[in-house]
């Protein structure tokens, strides 16, 4: 880790611990986004990484690690966020036009757990103004979108919201993820049922296999599910998915389940739980889906991989690629260097032993 960034993770990372937990998220990337612009080499990790490639999804990933959707819903800092080392970086969720989200406040910290819970609601600039920053960014690592609909969009529309975002990434992304699974948006995880599934999930299948001649490319198409999914209900989505044809599984999103997750609070907060508390329900359900989708399907794990350890049980559990999103919160870079550095060479296990 460079000198000027360790020294500056140092000082910023206690300061932001005592903000507001939206505010010091937005603190840490304006940060991050001026370090980048005055001495990019200082921002970046070294250039000697571990090396792990991974060919999922039709895409060649230099390693398993990337960072969650939710942390830049906008690409306004995508290439400070791409210098440090991911080999992607998901975008997103972004809705057809620009909405602020849930009231404030709406996200909140349990340091004592390393989680944190929000209920942010899909706030973001809107997918021409994100559209407009992929255009300018130069990052060339593997981009991801994920997409949504607004919150006023009614349930039985939302099928267009996700349309018309999905026609205007499509050139700019190198794969697009279908938010149906926040628990933020009202009704929004009603579209994870057999019907949900066929208007969404089929309706962007068909318009790829209309657009991807003129486009010159294929966008792979995944799906992000809950955690609060039992067995039969996972097993009846991943039937589904595999029959639709989708490309992937993004597992999971937040929790609402504060009992499942063995956390007890007197009058919680409400919202999507993340962090450490969640890793225990996510390597389940990428255990449960690689059980019903076999062994080439490309499934991606997120949730409370808040170390190195975390990061090789969800690939054990099944994963192909691993995103961080809280435990990056919580402990910075020195996160990404853990898992790239100690877990490195482990990341290259083939998929028979990662799946024993």
């Amino acid at each position: 880790m460079s000198g000027i960034r360790s020294a500056a993770e140092r000082i910023a990372l206690p300061i932001l611990s005592r903000l507001d937990p939206e505010l010091a998220h937005d603190a840490g990337l304006a940060g991050l986004g001026m370090m980048n612009r005055l001495w990019p080499a200082a921002a970046a990790l070294p250039a000697a990484l571990p090396q792990s490639p991974v060919n999922c999804l039709g895409l060649q990933f230099a390693h398993p690690l990337g960072l969650a959707a939710g942390f830049d819903k906008n690409a306004d800092y995508l290439d400070a966020l791409g210098a440090l080392g991911f080999s992607h970086v998901e975008l997103g969720t972004v809705t057809p036009r620009p909405q602020f989200g849930n009231p404030k406040p709406r996200m909140f910290r349990i340091p004592g757990s390393m989680a944190l819970v929000n209920r942010m609601g899909f706030n973001n600039k809107g997918v021409d103004h994100l559209v407009g920053r992929l255009g300018l960014s130069r990052y060339t690592g593997i981009r991801g979108v994920s997409i949504g609909k607004n919150a006023d969009t009614p349930l039985e529309n939302a099928h267009q919201d996700y349309l018309a975002c999905f026609d205007k990434v499509y050139a700019h992304a190198s794969y697009v993820a279908i938010n149906i699974s926040s628990p933020n948006t009202a009704r929004l995880r009603e579209l994870q049922d057999r019907d949900g599934l066929e208007r969404i999930v089929g309706g962007l299948l068909e318009r790829r296999a209309a657009i991807e001649g003129q486009y010159g490319k294929r966008v792979p198409l995944l799906v992000k599910v809950a955690p609060d999914l039992d067995t039969e209900q996972i097993g009846a989505l991943a039937r589904h998915l595999k029959t639709l044809g989708i490309d992937g599984v993004i597992a999971t999103n937040t929790s609402v389940s504060w009992r499942s997750l063995g956390l007890e609070m007197t009058d919680p907060p409400q919202g999507g739980i993340s962090g450490a508390p969640l890793h225990r329900l996510s390597i389940s359900v990428i255990a449960q889906l690689r059980a019903e989708l076999g062994i080439d399907f490309p499934i991606v794990g997120v949730g409370g991989i808040v170390d190195a350890r975390t990061a090789l049980e969800s690939l054990r559990a099944g994963a192909n690629l691993i995103q961080i999103y809280t435990g990056f919160a919580y402990r910075g870079t020195k996160l990404l260097d853990e898992i790239l550095n100690d877990v490195g060479g482990t990341m290259s296990i083939n998929r028979a032993t990662v799946l024993t």
